[in-house]
């Protein structure tokens, strides 16, 4: 039997795909849109003052980079917690399950300034009243205010994305897992081969949008003294007296971190297959 190039009818298909997808964002409305934006960022460059922006460029890009420890280090730790939270409430036993219920309901139930104060104000200064603390080696980091801002925002995250998880892990297919047993694979194996990557694939929609979500959070930890990019434009409004210019300048920030995010997410969505 002869050989078969399988990806040639494929082609043909991917190319059409493509221009699809380029005739869709060419549409009318959209062209409107960009002419407008290139408008507006065109009257904001010629007719606003900018004459700031060179000299505060080291301390944003400080800012900036604050921001960024923040969501990478948060999402990444938040979501290795979110992974148990979500699989004690579907294959747990009734305390882990209870207790992830709990946790998940409480978390997600109140307001994350109200919890980053609490952790700041309420355990900050719990640890500073034991002097084994105050001599110890974590002292010099747990008197600052950006741990503190990292646990609230992990622990938030890890509450949404854990009943994420929860659906995602639900929505995989039992069959699948009995097809995977009846080929005599272990618990840890078809977990790790077949519901871990079904689940992921399910969730990762819902994750993309938990993450710009943990984005837009971000800014909260200037409230506990954090010098994120918030705060160093919150910073150039009271030394320069301008309102509209470093908040703009701070819209287009968050604006492009969230683009560059969501291309990148859309991009692993694709790379991950669905298994089925």
């Amino acid at each position: 039997m002869p050989d078969i190039d399988i990806a040639t009818p494929l082609a043909p298909a991917s190319a059409k795909t493509m221009l699809h997808g380029l005739r869709g964002f060419f549409l009318p409305h959209r062209i409107a849109m960009a002419l407008i934006a290139l408008a507006a960022l065109a009257a904001m460059i010629a007719y606003m003052d900018w004459s700031w922006l060179p000299a505060y460029l080291p301390r944003l890009w400080s800012g900036l980079g604050m921001t960024m420890i923040m969501l990478v280090a948060s999402v990444g730790i938040g979501f290795l917690f979110a992974l148990p939270l979500g699989l004690a409430q579907v294959a747990g036993p009734w305390p882990l399950r209870w207790m992830s219920l709990g946790f998940c309901t409480v978390v997600r139930g109140t307001p994350l300034l109200l919890q980053m104060w609490l952790f700041y104000f309420g355990l900050g200064s719990l640890f500073a009243q034991f002097p084994e603390i105050r001599e110890s080696w974590a002292w010099p980091y747990l008197r600052q205010a950006w741990p503190y801002g990292l646990i609230a925002l992990t622990v938030s995250f890890a509450a949404y994305e854990g009943e994420v998880m929860r659906g995602a892990f639900a929505g995989v297919p039992a069959g699948e897992l009995e097809a995977a047993r009846a080929f005599g694979m272990s618990r840890g194996k078809t977990f790790r081969r077949v519901w871990f990557p079904r689940a992921l694939h399910r969730a990762l929609p819902t994750l993309a949008g938990e993450i710009i979500l943990q984005l837009k959070s971000t800014p909260l930890v200037a409230t506990i003294t954090v010098t994120d990019l918030y705060a160093v434009i919150t910073r150039v409004r009271q030394s320069t007296f301008l309102t509209y210019e470093p908040l703009l300048f701070l819209v287009a920030v968050y604006l492009c971190l969230s683009g560059a995010l969501t291309i990148f997410l859309r991009w692993m969505e694709n790379r991950i297959p669905s298994g089925g």
